[in-house]
């Protein structure tokens, strides 16, 4: 199977060839992509029934949902599938539509990420201005935005990934088609597109990790001068949350992405994706849920009225 003149189709790494640990694995991921789902759709019903959550930072936290219940819905559910049954064939059609739904999600990610960082340093730096700054017709451009820019940036990439040819092998060391592992099987001059990735991984991660941090190390100085601790308590449990979740969401992206394609064949491969595919999608909802009261009270009614009205 490693050794034809052009791949037809690509056979992905599974997380172990033990039957029974195959089953696990499938189990685990079943219930992650249940838990990660229903959470997130949990927060885009509840961001949109509750009128007291029609603020910016809600409107972005309802697309991040409604982002993070597609982001998982791309890898997980296949790789679970692909572990039970113990079939590891996904045709190049299905590889290059992964890749570039992968490409586009993590990119809308971050990006968005970022715009959240904005909306928190206006609202808590210039709260006079902010209801004008961030306007409702200023949160749908800066959306738009990152959806356009995000289609453009994963077009680009998965059409000069598929560009190449591959006849070193046809097995993908990824649970999942991303362009890190097509790379190492292409026998093709891949030195573009390995500058190209590089370049825009660190362009995009980084640069956009180094706004965050630099919005909330000013979001932190304002925060201590607060007065009253109760504020300076608000304020923080919106912030660190999201920071702990950009941190893991970015780190991991832009390590997997900036790694040179190696031929080492391992669980390590593996790991690094995990986190930024998995990880991120998944605990959003509970972070946000858990962290923040608004949520909870919403959530609180909405148990309320649902149980009322199946009485």
């Amino acid at each position: 199977m490693s050794n034809f003149t052009t791949a037809t189709e690509f056979l992905l790494m599974g997380f172990s060839d033990i039957r029974e640990l195959q089953i696990l694995y499938s189990f685990l991921l079943f219930l992650i992509y249940c838990a990660g789902l229903m959470g997130n759709l949990l927060i885009v019903i509840i961001t949109t029934i509750d009128r007291r959550l029609h603020t910016p930072m809600y409107f972005f936290l309802r697309n991040l949902a409604m982002l993070d219940a597609c982001y998982l819905s791309i890898t997980v559910p296949q790789a679970s599938f692909n572990s039970l049954v113990n079939n590891r064939i996904i045709s190049v059609t299905g590889c290059a539509a992964q890749v570039f739904l992968v490409l586009f999600m993590a990119y809308v990610e971050v990006t968005l990420l970022t715009v959240m960082a904005r909306d928190r340093y206006m609202a808590i730096c210039h709260p006079l201005h902010y209801p004008v700054i961030m306007s409702p017709r200023v949160c749908l451009q800066m959306t738009l935005t990152c959806l356009l820019t995000g289609l453009v940036y994963a077009a680009f990439h998965t059409g000069y990934t598929f560009r190449l040819s591959f006849c070193h092998s046809n097995v993908v060391h990824q649970f999942f088609c991303d362009i890190p592992s097509l790379l190492r099987i292409s026998c093709s001059d891949t030195f573009s597109n390995k500058l190209s990735l590089l370049a825009s991984a660190l362009l995009v991660g980084v640069g956009c990790y180094g706004f965050i941090t630099a919005s909330y190390v000013r979001i932190f100085s304002t925060v201590l001068k607060f007065p009253v601790k109760e504020d300076q308590k608000k304020a923080f449990s919106t912030c660190i949350p999201h920071i702990s979740v950009v941190s893991l969401f970015v780190i991991s992206a832009t390590y997997v992405y900036s790694q040179p394609p190696s031929d080492s064949e391992s669980l390590k491969d593996i790991i690094p994706s995990v986190f930024y595919t998995v990880i991120p999608p998944f605990l959003n909802p509970i972070i946000y849920s858990l962290r923040n009261k608004q949520i909870k009270d919403a959530m609180r009614i909405l148990i309320k009225r649902t149980m009322f009205i199946m009485k």
